[in-house]
């Protein structure tokens, strides 16, 4: 099976990596972002050397249903094109490309939270259970039929890093299964049932921004919905931006009399910080210049 790869980010490189082994497929072209572009993603990937092991041409592509993108992909006669770890939509002259299909990615249990940055949003829903999923990509978003789906348990203290991580070993795990029946002639096909579809926005860097007022347990998520590999939660103290990469919540709010923000304790690099309700821990930040923030300061929000 001859295929094209579409993508910039961690599961472009690991859908290239087992592409490159598995019996019967001939990755031909990788394209990609150009390097002005790369500001797109938090958590790019460099696909050049990955598609250098791989045997294939790399190219760089800005706008995906650009016509000279079309002929190039048209040129290399692909049975199937992989658009995965790629944020633009691609159109129907782009889908008409692949003898035999295209298939996305989305790291959610589809048709559970289609759209955009699905894993911060896993945190911030608390969600107990996600899901990686491979889907037959259709003329919407992410709502075409699902060729492949692992569902995995989400910790209580659940990272975007964790996360993240979750969700590349599951999509390793699929394509494993998957490509050797794929270049077998098979096409699984599951229709997803709208019933149970919900839509995720877009989110930005300034959507970490924390409001002190909001509960130890909500910043807490916050944290750990936006942190490493993207853009990280921040506050300010003093005018200084202050991006905090973890936290801990603990006990003994009711015995602090303070403002939302307000640090109560500082020891060992750790502060302790009056929030909306209850005392939080910040026990991984950083300033952007200056001095750590005295005792009793409050952090802007």
């Amino acid at each position: 099976m001859r295929a094209v790869v579409i993508g910039a980010v961690g599961s472009t490189q690991v859908l290239v990596e087992e592409l490159a082994e598995a019996p019967g497929w001939d990755l031909t072209l990788v394209g990609t972002l150009p390097p002005e572009l790369h500001g797109r993603h938090s958590d790019l990937v460099d696909m050049a050397p990955f598609a250098e092991r791989a045997g294939a041409r790399l190219a760089h592509i800005a706008r995906t249903n650009d016509a000279e993108v079309l002929d190039m992909v048209r040129a290399e006669r692909p049975d199937y094109v992989f658009v995965v770890g790629w944020s633009q939509i691609v159109g129907p002259e782009f889908l008409s490309i692949a003898a035999k299909g295209a298939i996305g990615y989305h790291p959610a249990p589809l048709p559970r939270l289609r759209g955009r940055a699905a894993i911060p949003w896993t945190i911030l829903l608390d969600e107990p259970i996600s899901a990686s999923s491979l889907f037959w990509i259709a003329e919407g978003t992410d709502d075409g039929d699902i060729l492949g789906q692992h569902y995995f348990h989400l910790a209580r203290d659940e990272t975007a890093q964790g996360l993240y991580d979750k969700h590349m070993d599951a999509l390793r795990a699929m394509l494993r299964a998957l490509l050797p029946r794929l270049a077998q002639g098979e096409q699984p096909r599951q229709v997803q049932d709208e019933r149970y579809a919900t839509w995720a926005t877009k989110r930005t860097p300034a959507d970490g921004q924390i409001d002190w007022r909001d509960s130890a347990a909500g910043i807490d998520r916050l944290v750990r919905a936006v942190g490493r590999p993207y853009p990280g939660a921040f506050t300010h103290v003093s005018g200084r931006r202050m991006t905090v990469w973890a936290t801990r919540p603990v006990g003994g709010a009711d015995r602090h009399h303070a403002i939302a923000g307000q640090i109560m304790a500082s020891r060992d690099g750790i502060l302790t910080v009056q929030t909306g309700d209850g005392l939080l821990e910040l026990t991984d930040w950083e300033l952007a210049e200056g001095k750590p923030p005295a005792l009793h300061a409050v952090l802007k929000g």
